[in-house]
C-alpha cells in the first residue's frame, strides 16, 4: 500500500508542478512561428460550439483544470487543441486550461505515453483540489475514423488545411463528451458534494 500511495503522490506533485508552469492558450499559440500560428488560428476560427453546447458548459458548477501536453508543430494538436479552448471559453470561471510544450524530440514521462509512444496531445483533467481525474489523447474516436478513411498509413496530419467541417464538428463533440464526463465525475463525487453541501 505504501508504494501505491507514494506513486500517487509523485504523480499528483508532477501534474501540479506542470500545471503551475503551464501557459494559457493564447500565449502558447504565440510560441509558434508565423505559419504555426496561422494553422492554429484557422482551426480555432472554424470551430464553433452550438447553442446547446454553450449552455451545457456554461452550466458547469465544479472547477476543473485541463493540462495539455502538446507540440506547437503537431498536426493532431493543431486540429484538436483549439477545439478544447473553444469549450473552455464557454465557462472560463470553472475551467482553467494550460499547455506544456513537448519538444519534437522530447520524451513524456511513462505515465503519459500512449501506446508506448511520446504522442501528443495528451490531455490531463484535474479537480479543483488537484486530484487526477482522467487522461485522454492523442486523438478522439472521430479523428481516428477520419484518419483511417484517408490513409491508414504512417503520415500524420499536417494542419496545413483545416479539417473537414463534419470531422471538426464530430471531434469537437468528442471533446465535449470528455469534458462533460469529467465535470459530472466532479459534480457527483462524495468528497466535493460534502464540501459544497450539494
Amino acid at each position: 500500500m505504501y508504494g501505491y500511495d507514494s506513486a500517487a503522490m509523485v504523480k499528483t506533485a508532477y501534474l501540479l508542478e506542470k500545471f503551475s508552469s503551464g501557459i494559457p492558450y493564447e500565449r502558447y499559440v504565440q510560441t509558434g512561428n508565423e505559419e504555426q500560428q496561422r494553422r492554429w488560428s484557422q482551426v480555432y476560427d472554424a470551430a464553433r460550439l452550438t447553442d446547446a453546447q454553450n449552455q451545457l458548459v456554461g452550466g458547469f458548477v465544479r472547477e476543473m483544470k485541463i493540462l495539455i501536453f502538446s507540440g506547437i508543430w503537431c498536426g493532431d494538436c493543431v486540429e484538436q487543441c483549439p477545439l478544447i479552448h473553444r469549450i473552455v471559453e464557454a465557462n472560463p470561471g470553472k475551467i482553467v486550461l494550460r499547455f506544456i510544450e513537448r519538444p519534437r524530440d522530447g520524451e513524456l514521462v511513462p505515465e503519459l505515453r500512449i501506446n508506448g509512444g511520446n504522442r501528443v496531445p495528451v490531455v490531463v483533467f484535474l479537480s479543483e483540489d488537484n486530484e487526477w481525474c482522467a487522461t485522454a489523447g492523442d486523438r478522439t474516436i472521430n479523428r481516428y475514423r477520419a484518419s483511417a478513411i484517408r490513409k491508414l498509413g504512417p503520415l500524420c496530419p499536417t494542419g496545413i488545411v483545416p479539417p473537414d467541417k463534419e470531422e471538426l464538428a464530430a471531434t469537437l463533440n468528442d471533446w465535449m463528451n470528455e469534458v462533460e464526463r469529467v465535470q459530472l465525475m466532479l459534480r457527483l463525487t462524495p468528497r466535493l458534494r460534502e464540501k459544497y453541501q450539494d
